[in-house]
C-alpha cells in the first residue's frame, strides 16, 4: 500500500511541472550525467523515452551520437524489454503503454550495454526506485552484465528518504538530479 500511495503522490507532483521547468531541469540533469565518468567511458548506452514529465533524454542521445556512441531504446516484448539501436528520435513511434519505442530491427544483446539510463516515479539515495509497477526495468537490471552501470534520472523532489523494498527490486549504481550525482553502491561510491 505504501508503494501505491508514494507512486500517486510523486506522479501528482511531477504532473504539476510546467513545460519550461521540465525542460530546464531535464537539461541540467542530462548535463550532470554527460560530465560523469560512467557516461564518458560508455560505448553503448540505453536510454528511455520520457512520458508524463519524466526527465528528458534527448540531449543524451544527441551528445552520445556526436561522440560516436551506440544508443539503443527499449521495446516491450512480452514481460521483458528488447534494446534496439537507433540514430535519431525519428526512429521511435508510440508502442506499449503509449511510450515511444524503436521501430527498427537492430536489436542489441543487453549484455553489451555499458550504461543503462532508467526512468522512475521515485528514487532513494540508496539507488532503489519506484516505477509504474510492471517490473520491466527490475527484470532487465537483474539480467544485465555486472559491468553495466545503471543510472536513474530524477528531479530533486522525486528523491525520498526511503522506499519500500521488495525482493525483486534492483539497486541502481547512481541517481542523478539537477543538483547532484549520487553514488548508490559501496563499490561505486567515490
Amino acid at each position: 500500500m505504501q508503494k501505491h500511495l508514494t507512486r500517486q503522490q510523486q506522479l501528482h507532483l511531477r504532473k504539476q511541472l510546467d513545460e519550461a521547468t521540465c525542460h530546464e531541469l531535464s537539461l541540467r540533469i542530462q548535463q550532470r550525467l554527460v560530465a560523469a565518468e560512467c557516461f564518458c567511458s560508455a560505448e553503448t548506452l540505453a536510454l528511455y523515452s520520457p512520458i508524463n514529465n519524466e526527465v528528458h533524454t534527448d540531449n543524451l542521445l544527441a551528445i552520445a551520437r556526436s561522440q560516436g556512441k551506440k544508443v539503443c531504446y527499449p521495446r516491450v516484448a512480452g514481460d521483458g524489454l528488447q534494446f534496439v539501436a537507433i540514430e535519431s528520435l525519428a526512429e521511435l513511434q508510440p508502442g506499449a503503454f503509449g511510450v515511444a519505442e524503436p521501430i527498427g530491427d537492430q536489436q542489441l544483446d543487453a549484455q553489451m550495454i555499458d550504461l543503462l539510463v532508467v526512468p522512475g516515479v521515485a528514487f532513494d539515495q540508496d539507488g532503489f526506485r519506484l516505477g509504474y509497477g510492471k517490473g520491466f526495468y527490475d527484470r532487465e537490471l537483474s539480467r544485465m552484465a555486472q559491468s553495466t552501470v545503471s543510472v536513474g534520472l530524477c528531479y530533486e523532489f522525486q528523491l525520498c528518504d526511503s522506499l519500500p523494498i521488495e525482493e525483486h527490486d534492483q539497486q541502481l549504481d547512481y541517481v542523478v538530479t539537477e543538483t547532484q550525482l549520487i553514488p548508490c553502491r559501496k563499490d561505486t561510491a567515490g
